[in-house]
């Protein structure tokens, strides 16, 4: 494992890459801990004490910690995740001809929808920047204090600037990891900012158990449930459904080329973390509404209050909202990356088939219900993964290290990091950074 390790430092292109993504997040973490000018530390430590296990809380998760210093990149990615999902829906919608018209123009189209995104990344940061800042001049502490000292409307815009500053810089360095580095660089700097916890809730731990509050067999049982919950989430990030292909043999000149056969291997998990970080983006939404408008009425029924009361971390509504658009997004992301259509079409061309179905139409049926089948099985495990933990957590108290979230991500984005890693290694002639050589999936036979 050791040697595997050191594997990647003897490659020169890939050591600079890994290089650099580390120094993008270290540059991403100092940030994180730059607060705003007239902010009261004390007062924000106070609010996100009470409101650790609610969407605060959550929130503060996908900033990396900065929300609850409120620094400069409290809005963090968010926006941008907002503005992809919002360009997709679109795009997947066929709502506006030309982003169907770049989306097929090749690198040149690519680049185009990009700077679209970025665009809409500016209006959304602006828009929450905007919201967060007047609500954390109206949001008042139990204990009386502040958490603006001096809320002019100088202030306030100077703190609009500086978030969305923070945002549009945190969105350039994802870009650069993503261009230049290892691995998503959207997810990595929500990765970073997950595992930075990791110490501190294990210190925590340990400071239960020498306090006698918690014993070590309550905690060894914990060990092991989280144990089998990451076995279990790796099991099914890995799992595939592997559909034969067989290729018709056809000579040209004197060489007879095809009757060859492989696998289509499909996802059982396609979407990976995309759909828990898509889901997590849409929740905030309707709060950062809530918290501008806080008396906000329609027919004398408290809109606004519901929602804070709706959104709670320990809320049914809020866990059945939230594993409801973990499933959405598991088939949104599917319907968008995936087309059984073309695939069906480019195996025609090819001369491949799938033994037993026609080619065409058929074949696209038979992969979009497989597809189908796959994909509900892994949107209901992803979806139960999200909630339970969290459900653990916050209504029976049990201390897990990481949320259901978090646990995805984390999984998640290791093992695609992982697998960069392993391509580069294997072009180069080298095992790869596991013993075996590469991450393998399992077949999964769902007929």
């Amino acid at each position: 494992m050791l040697k595997s390790f050191s594997d990647i430092f003897r490659v020169p292109e890939l050591r600079k890459k890994v290089f650099f993504t580390l120094f993008i997040i270290v540059a991403y973490r100092i940030g994180a801990t730059v607060p705003i000018p007239g902010v009261n530390s004390e007062a924000i430590k106070s609010l996100f004490a009470t409101q650790a296990n609610g969407l605060l809380g959550f929130l503060d998760m996908f900033s990396g910690g900065a929300l609850n210093r409120m620094s400069i990149f409290s809005i963090g990615i968010i926006p941008y995740i907002n503005a992809s999902i919002v360009i997709g829906l679109i795009q997947g919608a066929h709502i506006i001809p030309y982003l169907d018209r770049l989306a097929k123009g090749g690198e040149q189209g690519r680049k185009k929808l990009t700077q679209i995104t970025r665009y809409s990344t500016l209006i959304l940061g602006g828009i929450q920047s905007f919201g967060l800042t007047m609500a954390i001049t109206k949001i008042s502490i139990p204990s009386g204090m502040s958490i603006v000292l001096e809320p002019s409307w100088s202030w306030i815009f100077l703190a609009i600037i500086t978030l969305l500053t923070g945002t549009v810089l945190v969105m350039w360095l994802g870009e650069q990891i993503t261009e230049r580095g290892i691995g998503n660089g959207v997810s990595l700097i929500i990765f970073a900012g997950i595992v930075e916890r990791l110490p501190h809730a294990v210190l925590n731990i340990l400071k239960l158990v020498q306090m006698e509050e918690i014993s070590i067999l309550y905690v060894l049982t914990l060990t092991v449930i989280v144990f089998v919950v990451l076995s279990s989430v790796v099991w099914i990030e890995t799992a595939q459904r592997k559909i034969p292909i067989h290729y018709a043999k056809k000579i040209v000149g004197r060489k007879m080329y095809g009757g060859q056969s492989s696998f289509l291997p499909i996802k059982v998990d396609q979407s990976g973390v995309i759909a828990v970080i898509f889901s997590v983006s849409v929740l905030t939404a309707p709060v950062t509404v809530a918290q501008f408008a806080p008396n906000w009425t329609i027919f004398t029924f408290p809109i606004a209050k519901k929602i804070m009361e709706w959104f709670r971390g320990d809320s049914i509504i809020y866990s059945l909202i939230y594993a409801g658009l973990v499933i959405f997004f598991c088939y949104f992301y599917n319907s968008i990356s995936f087309n059984p259509k073309d695939l069906s079409e480019n195996m025609k061309k090819s001369g491949g088939f799938i033994s037993g179905i026609r080619p065409g139409k058929p074949t696209a049926d038979y992969i979009q219900k497989i597809l189908e089948k796959i994909t509900l099985g892994g949107a209901l495990f992803v979806a139960c993964i999200t909630v339970l933990p969290d459900y653990f957590r916050n209504v029976m108290n049990i201390p897990f290290i990481f949320g259901g979230t978090s646990l995805l991500i984390v999984v998640g984005v290791s093992l695609d990091t992982i697998g960069q890693i392993q391509s580069h290694l294997i072009m180069r002639h080298y095992e790869g950074f596991m013993k075996e050589g590469r991450i393998k999936g399992r077949w999964f036979n769902l007929r």
